[in-house]
Parts: C-alpha cells; sequence; structure tokens
C-alpha cells in the first residue's frame, strides 16, 4: 500500500468514457490522485497520449497486437508498457495501488476485479457486470478480503450516499431512476427499424457506446437491478425502476417508516467518480450547479416492460439467480455488438438474449469456472443465432 497522502490510482480502461473522466478528476485534483496504472482494450493512440501525459507506472494495452505501437511510443519514459488481459490481472495486486476503478466494459472486468480483491484494494465499480455475472462470488470475496466496493454508477453512487449513516435491515426498497433513453414513449411497431446512429443519441448523459445501447433498450438499468441486489444485499422485489426524463434525482431509497431519501443533481458522471475516489471526504468542485428554477416539473412513469422486454428479462435472472444472469450478461454484449455492427436490428437484440435464456444450461451453485464456461457457450450459441438471422440492412429507417 502507497504509504503517501497521494492515492494511487489504477484505471482499467483509461480510454472510456468513465476512464477519460476519471482523468479529468485526477487532474483537478493533483495533490490527491495519481495516475499509477492505465489500461486499455485496444485504443492504442489515446493510450499512448494519457500515458504521455500523466506518466504512470505502468500502461497496460490488452490487444496484444497493439503491444508494439504502444511500446515504441512510449520509450524513453519511465512508464512500462505491458499487454494482454493476464498482465491487468497481474498489475492490480502492485502493492503501490490504493484505489482499483474497474471501467473495462462487460465480462472482462470480471477476473482482474477478483485479483485485485484478492490482493486487498479498494474498489471504484464501474464495471457492473462484474457484480451481475457473479455477484454472490464477489461480495463474499469482498468479506473475506475486508475490502470495501464503491460504486460509480451514477445510480448506485445516489443509493450509496443515501445510505451513509442509515442500518441497510431499515431499507424497505430502493427505487432506481432510467432517463428511459431515446426511444421512451416509442411502440414496438417504431422501434422496428431504429438505426445505430438513433440509439447512440443519449438525451442526458454522454457514454460509451455499448452502454448508450444499453440505456436505449432498458438492458443498462436491468443491469444495475441485479448489481443493486448484491451492493445493497436486498431482494428482488425491494427493487423498483422508475422513468424519470430528467436525470436529476439520480435514485431513492424508502424506508421501513415511510420516509424516502433521494440524491439530485445534474447529469455528470465526474460527481460519483470524484465520490468514489474521495470517499468517505467530499471535494469542493466546480461543476455546473442545478437550480429548481431551471427545472419546475420532474416527472415519473412507469418503464414499458412490453416494449422494452430486456429489463423484464433482468428480472427474470436475478430471480432465477444461478449462472442465468450471466447468461443474459453475455447474450447481451454480443447483441450490442450485432447491432452496433449493423447485423442486427434493435429489436432482434431482445430475440438473442430470450432464445439464450431459455437454451444454455442452467447452474444453481455456479463456479467461478461455471461462470467462464457459461460466458464462452453463451457468446457462441449467441453469435450462430445471429448468423442464422436473415441478412439485411438495418442501418436505414
Amino acid at each position: 500500500m502507497n504509504n503517501n497522502s497521494l492515492k494511487n490510482i489504477a484505471i482499467l480502461g483509461s480510454t472510456g468514457s468513465i476512464g477519460t473522466q476519471a482523468l479529468e478528476v485526477i487532474v483537478e485534483n493533483p495533490s490527491l490522485f495519481n495516475a499509477y496504472v492505465l489500461t486499455a482494450h485496444s485504443n492504442a493512440d489515446l493510450l499512448i497520449q494519457q500515458s504521455l501525459k500523466f506518466k504512470p507506472a505502468y500502461a497496460v494495452i490488452c490487444n496484444e497486437d497493439k503491444y508494439t505501437q504502444v511500446k515504441k511510443a512510449l520509450a524513453g519514459t519511465a512508464t512500462k508498457v505491458l499487454s494482454g488481459i493476464k498482465a491487468i490481472i497481474d498489475i492490480v495486486t502492485d502493492p503501490q495501488i490504493d484505489i482499483v476503478l474497474t471501467a473495462m466494459v462487460g465480462f472482462a472486468g470480471l477476473e482482474p476485479t477478483i485479483s485485485a480483491i484478492k490482493a486487498g484494494k479498494t474498489i471504484a465499480l464501474a464495471n457492473k457486470e462484474t457484480l451481475v455475472v457473479a455477484g454472490g462470488l464477489i461480495t463474499n470475496l469482498a468479506k473475506q478480503h475486508n475490502v470495501k466496493i464503491l460504486p460509480v454508477d451514477s445510480e448506485h453512487s445516489a443509493i450509496y450516499q443515501c445510505l451513509i449513516g442509515e442500518d441497510y435491515s431499515s431499507i424497505e426498497k430502493i427505487i432506481l431512476t432510467a432517463s428511459g433513453g431515446p426511444f421512451r414513449g416509442k411502440t414496438v411497431a417504431q422501434l422496428a427499424n431504429v438505426t445505430r446512429e438513433h440509439a447512440l443519441k443519449h438525451p442526458n448523459w454522454i457514454m460509451g457506446a455499448k452502454i448508450t445501447i444499453d440505456s436505449a433498450t432498458l438492458m443498462n438499468k436491468g443491469l444495475e437491478v441485479i448489481e443493486a441486489k448484491w451492493l445493497f444485499d436486498l431482494s428482488a422485489d425491494q427493487i423498483q425502476v422508475i422513468v424519470h426524463p430528467q436525470s436529476i434525482v439520480h435514485s431513492l431509497v424508502q424506508f421501513e417508516d415511510g420516509s424516502i431519501k433521494a440524491q439530485m443533481g445534474l447529469p455528470d458522471m465526474k460527481l460519483p467518480i470524484q465520490y468514489a475516489l474521495t470517499y468517505p471526504t467530499r471535494l469542493k468542485t466546480n461543476f455546473k450547479r442545478f437550480d429548481f428554477i431551471d427545472y419546475p416539473e420532474l416527472t415519473f412513469e412507469k418503464p414499458d416492460l412490453m416494449t422494452f422486454r430486456n429489463l423484464g428479462f433482468a428480472f427474470e435472472a436475478l430471480n432465477r439467480g444461478g449462472n442465468m444472469p450471466c447468461i443474459v450478461n453475455a447474450a447481451n454484449e454480443i447483441a450490442v455488438a450485432g447491432f452496433l455492427a449493423n447485423s442486427l436490428s434493435f429489436l432482434a437484440m431482445s430475440e438473442i438474449i430470450e432464445s439464450c435464456m431459455r437454451h444454455i444450461d442452467f447452474h444453481t451453485q455456479p463456479t467461478l469456472d461455471d461462470y467462464l464456461n457459461t460466458d464462452k457457450e453463451t457468446r457462441i450459441f449467441a453469435q450462430n443465432l445471429i448468423k442464422q438471422m436473415p441478412q439485411k440492412a438495418y442501418n436505414v429507417i
């Protein structure tokens, strides 16, 4: 563990939306944070730029084909360049690291998070899929190693903040808010031929492509439901989702006495990122402030589960438990990739997920190996389903 007051941060996924904003937080607080490890999947150009600016001890490019490019660009600097997922799994155990910010996309974040927890690192969790896939395993490991998991998702950060000083046993339910995405209010017929370009235009948040599509299908909210179960030790019937188009109320907690706490503010991911890095301290910021006068109406409505079926699939997976959330997550990752590649329609993503839920082997008490095998099996099955679908152009309305 680093003995200085300066916290050494390992940012897993530094070139993504969360990672780049985390680096902005570090820039704004140079006396508090140091970017000690930066990793990227395949965006070598940006990783090089970040490494030249922040001078981390390590830069890791997961795509081994890009290793030579990064190595040459950083030759002569003090930054050591590594490559491959194994390098990420190993580097998070470095004794100088104080906090591991897991901002990798999807299932890939699971094993590095496990490795960091076993090494006793504080986890700032932006990779919700880790808890979706293996929530029981992760939370048990965190307890065993006395590791804090601090949520970075705006909704879970909101719940976490509402629960400071409260007894978790007094929670009656939590209420996760959803913007509704770009297609709120649309019918199934209207969604039949929507394009990736339309789906990537989120009304309130600037995010990476995968999470933006998940928001458009409400799968992101479904994944957050499963994540919330593990973060706050809840049952499915203690979790409610409401659509809140303005994205000002980030989530709420209702207690057994009937009172409700809400965490509010303008949509800005740097706030929950900073809160996770500085917890339990709050830092003064120059972020734009919310003013009620600018928002005379805050509205709320039920999610449309008939049109946006993925949210219902997530609740079903949570209720069934076992490896079902892992199946849903893997199927969704393949479906989203297919949609982004214009080889799958918007509505067909739900068909892929449902089919995988019905056909992949179900395990009630999965081990880590079961999760790894389930993920692999589901991806292959989903990819084959996409290949069997009628090929047509999905990138036009």
